[in-house]
């Protein structure tokens, strides 16, 4: 039935172009369902990096390597002035209010918590788009993002339920981040830039250099003295995080609905889960499955909302 749906949303909204996005999708539900744990081993108070160190590391060297691939494929590197600003706006709203303060968040909460309250970014994009639009979500898609969430919820329940470590600034800086990565995105997505997704994401990461060291700065980060596990961290979230994931982000959010895009904000957690049940034998229990379903459901009723929509508009058009 799912893959029923999604044949359709290639299909008949854009064709070979839709799978060039979902494959991108995919990697961006992979990837960054594992980033979560990754932050949360690389910021770890006594043993990891201050968390804006370890952003502005992260994502200076990311942000070259990407141009560097770019380069090679022959990409466009020049920017124009209208180009720059942009960019250097997205990546604030993406890198420093965005992951910047799951960075931080993540020192003091578990990282299923962070997932969790990060699955609120489909939440805050549908709303602003409808701000944005002025008309409000469709039904089928209020329910299918709501269905989505309650998913996560299930997902987590077992891990919360065994009692993890939270304070309120840490929480208010996680809905904070899902707030500025949806917000970003949407304003990326409508100004539209026309560059490559790797000359786009390379240069936001480096722009954002200067915030995260001034923020290093204002709240007095101590030197870095991180152990081999918070290295091999750091290099994971450099690696797939700032440079594969981030481009079929970039790159997926030049293709798909933003509605469809971000279910990734559901499946991230759904994915840290599994990924712990086959790598590292973690239990999967009668929640974790009522979670999935609810996801699974959740997403498939995005896409069919999708295809629902793009059908009407072309009703229009004829």
């Amino acid at each position: 039935m799912i893959k029923g749906r999604i044949g359709g949303f290639a299909s008949k909204i854009a064709g070979p172009l839709a799978w060039e996005g979902l494959l991108n999708l995919f990697v961006v539900y992979v990837v960054w369902g594992s980033t979560y744990l990754a932050i949360r081993i690389a910021v770890h108070e006594g043993s990891g990096f201050p968390p804006f160190l370890m952003a502005a590391g992260r994502t200076f060297i990311g942000g070259l390597l990407l141009l560097l691939w770019a380069k090679s494929k022959g990409e466009k590197l020049k920017l124009e002035r209208k180009d720059a600003l942009l960019l250097a706006m997205t990546g604030a709203l993406l890198w420093i209010g965005g992951n910047g303060m799951v960075n931080w968040a993540e020192q003091r909460i578990h990282s299923a918590l962070a997932a969790l309250l990060v699955a609120t970014t489909p939440l805050w994009v549908a709303a602003l788009e409808s701000l944005i639009e002025r008309r409000p979500p469709s039904l089928l898609l209020a329910g299918s993002l709501l269905l989505g969430f309650c998913g996560t919820g299930f997902l987590s329940y077992p891990v919360l339920a065994g009692g993890v470590h939270a304070d309120m600034l840490s929480i208010v800086a996680l809905f904070f981040a899902s707030l500025c990565w949806g917000g970003g995105s949407l304003l990326q997505r409508r100004r539209g830039i026309h560059l490559s997704a790797r000359v786009t994401a390379g240069y936001q990461q480096i722009f954002v250099l200067p915030g995260f060291l001034l923020l290093s700065y204002l709240t007095g980060e101590p030197a870095p003295a991180p152990l081999a596990s918070a290295w091999l961290a750091f290099a994971y979230l450099v690696v797939f995080g700032s440079v594969i994931a981030i481009a079929s982000f970039t790159r997926a959010l030049q293709i798909l609905p933003t509605k469809v895009l971000f279910t990734y904000g559901y499946v991230n957690p759904m994915i840290a889960l599994f990924l712990g049940w086959i790598v590292l034998s973690e239990p999967i229990t009668s929640w974790t499955l009522l979670g999935a379903l609810l996801i699974v459901s959740g997403v498939a009723g995005v896409f069919q909302e999708s295809r629902a929509g793009h059908r009407l508009k072309k009703d229009d058009v004829r």
